[in-house]
């Protein structure tokens, strides 16, 4: 009883199980079915998208090529006028040499140039640095120049009011000068006149005497005597002449002296300053 239960039972399961399993199995066909049938249409869908690229891709591409053919035949005509263009080109070449050459000959010189100028434009460079220093030295020394012409103008007119009243000192001591000197001459000449006729007269005495020999020796002892006081007054009267000759002398050196160490030419005077000769020159 037990084993004809239990395999009631077993067949009651088997049979419940085996109703669950076709349940799900049908259910597993119809998500298979409904995925299939999903992918499928994907696939459709997406295979169509390819087709189509690939149409277009392929329309395209025939497209490209009959134009590429097109551009090759263009292509081999403007190869031919090329080839054509490069005969022409060759003989021209050919003329063309001997103007390469001095073209080259003519760029080797410029490059030389060019050396040359870009030393050319350093030392105008250079040139243009000491430029600038020599404008501003240029502008120190007219400011100084401007200074020292200020002060030249200054000196200038102290020169100018010095060399009125030296020349009016000169003026007056040549004058006081030369009026002594004549004076001076004068009565040496007077003197000189005077012992002339004296010594005249004396012979005249003396003739007309006829003194005995100790009395003529005691005149001319006595004129000696009056002769050498003579002397000594004439000899007086040189040296006091050669005093103001001297200091006469000394006034014009100490006068140029002064001009020149104010710059002033001694030409600028107007007039040549008289030097009085000493005495016996």
């Amino acid at each position: 009883e037990m084993e004809a239960k239990y395999t009631r039972k077993m067949q009651a399961l088997r049979d419940e199980m085996d109703l669950r399993r076709k349940t799900e199995i049908h259910e597993l066909e119809e998500r298979k079915n409904t995925q299939i049938s999903e992918l499928m249409g994907n696939h459709e869908g997406a295979f169509g998208a390819i087709k189509n690229y690939y149409n277009d891709i392929t329309a395209k591409n025939l497209t490209l090529i009959n134009l590429l053919k097109e551009q090759v035949e263009d292509l081999k005509k403007k190869e031919a006028v090329l080839e054509k263009e490069k005969a022409d080109v060759l003989v021209q070449n050919k003329g063309l040499t001997e103007p390469l050459r001095e073209a080259q000959e003519l760029v080797a010189e410029l490059q030389k140039k060019l050396v040359h100028y870009y030393r050319d434009k350093e030392a105008l460079m250079n040139s243009k640095a000491h430029l600038k220093i020599t404008q501003k030295e240029l502008k120190d020394l007219q400011w100084e120049h401007e200074v020292l012409e200020q002060r030249f103008s200054k000196v200038q007119a102290e020169r100018d009011e010095l060399y009125q009243k030296f020349t009016k000192a000169i003026n007056e001591v040549q004058q006081k000068t030369g009026f002594k000197n004549l004076l001076l001459e004068r009565k040496l000449q007077g003197l000189l006149n005077l012992l002339e006729e004296k010594e005249v007269e004396l012979n005249k005495v003396v003739t007309a005497s006829n003194l005995d020999p100790s009395a003529l020796s005691l005149v001319s002892h006595k004129l000696e005597d009056m002769l050498s006081s003579k002397n000594a007054t004439i000899k007086d009267l040189q040296l006091q002449l050669a005093r103001v000759c001297k200091a006469h002398n000394d006034m014009l050196q100490t006068f140029e002296a002064k001009m020149t160490a104010f710059g002033i030419p001694v030409d600028n005077l107007g007039f040549q300053p008289l030097s009085f000769p000493f005495p016996g020159q």
